[in-house]
């Protein structure tokens, strides 16, 4: 299966260049960095100055703002536009009744090229005022968004420009996961047929699947350094991740202290089998029955609207492809180099 392919060499020849330039050159949406101030006030007017990223405010003829609370929206009274980048907006928001002091409200801005998203950007202290008067109003009525105009990635506040790294980082642990998989095919079938080349394979596609998961581990570092604050939080994924490497580096550990070729071969498929029985619950089950900072975990779902929109669809897949099909490309240079080894031992 590792040596008579060829026709998945030239796919990875051809993705990986798409990746690397879809990934790079394929600019953010619009986004909202911060708001000022953080806390507003009910029954008051309250002046609130945006800052956007990759905006274009000063191209925009109607510019609107909306406070959003539950199903709830509140137009902005007036709009001061600064620069491409900064805008005032002020509200008057009335009292909201039956509700605790504080709310959080989120913010949306519409302009031409499309709306912005602010989710909980302000805190609201919901205290009334009997003797303000309000003609601003909360209203059920959703207003007419524009559309998205250009072929963009989704901005999101915590991760900014790093949410490139979801075309690097995420295809790593697939890839790898794959990789661990056909390994077990071959270490199911050298303990049914004894066959040598078998052997070889596994050791190749471990060695690989290896590789793939520490570069997924170091990458996902970086990002988390940036998005979390430091390279490695406890995180329970991270976590499982770890200790489910660790298990796979135990295998070769296990067969270095074999001295008998045959029971190396047949203990070291009994516990590659062992070991991706223990990846599965460690990586894809366990993360999900506790809190994590990962999406898809804690209950949450993962790869959903909220974390991968169409645009980046067009990428994401063709990496998680590309990836696996240059894991396997490893894999048959590490099959090929095994073979080597093995007659130079037995020449020696």
């Amino acid at each position: 299966m590792l040596s008579g392919l060829k026709w998945w060499k030239w796919l990875v020849l051809l993705i990986m260049p798409y990746i690397v330039l879809m990934g790079f050159l394929v600019p953010l949406g619009q986004g909202i960095i911060k708001v000022s101030p953080g806390s507003l006030k009910s029954d008051q007017e309250n002046t609130v100055e945006i800052t956007g990223y990759n905006t274009k405010f000063l191209e925009n003829v109607n510019i609107t703002a909306w406070l959003k609370f539950n199903d709830q929206l509140l137009s902005s009274t007036n709009t001061l536009i600064k620069s491409n980048q900064e805008a005032v907006f002020q509200f008057v928001i009335p009292y909201i009744s039956g509700q605790s002091e504080y709310i959080d409200l989120s913010l949306i801005v519409n302009t031409e090229q499309g709306p912005l998203v602010l989710p909980s950007a302000f805190n609201l202290k919901n205290n009334i005022d009997s003797s303000f008067t309000s003609k601003t109003a909360w209203s059920a009525d959703t207003p007419a968004f524009h559309p998205e105009t250009y072929f963009n990635y989704p901005y999101r506040n915590l991760m900014a420009e790093t949410i490139r790294h979801t075309f690097f980082h995420v295809p790593l642990w697939f890839a790898m996961t794959f990789l661990f998989m056909i390994s077990v095919f071959y270490s199911i079938r050298s303990l049914r047929k004894g066959m040598s080349s078998d052997n070889n394979k596994v050791i190749a596609l471990v060695a690989t699947g290896i590789l793939f998961g520490v570069l997924g581990t170091v990458t996902g570092m970086f990002w988390a350094k940036y998005t979390w604050g430091s390279y490695w939080s406890f995180d329970v994924k991270q976590n499982m991740a770890a200790i489910a490497l660790l298990i796979y580096a135990g295998y070769f550990l296990l067969r270095k202290s074999i001295s008998d070729p045959d029971s190396r071969n047949r203990i070291g498929n009994i516990y590659n089998i062992f070991a991706f029985c223990m990846l599965i619950p460690l990586i894809f089950i366990i993360p999900r029955r506790y809190d994590s900072l990962h999406p898809g975990n804690g209950g949450n779902p993962g790869m959903g609207g909220e974390d991968l929109d169409n645009t980046m669809r067009v990428v994401f897949y063709p990496a998680v492809i590309a990836y696996i099909c240059l894991g396997f490309w490893l894999s048959e240079l590490a099959f090929r180099y095994q073979i080597l080894k093995n007659k130079i031992e037995d020449h020696a």
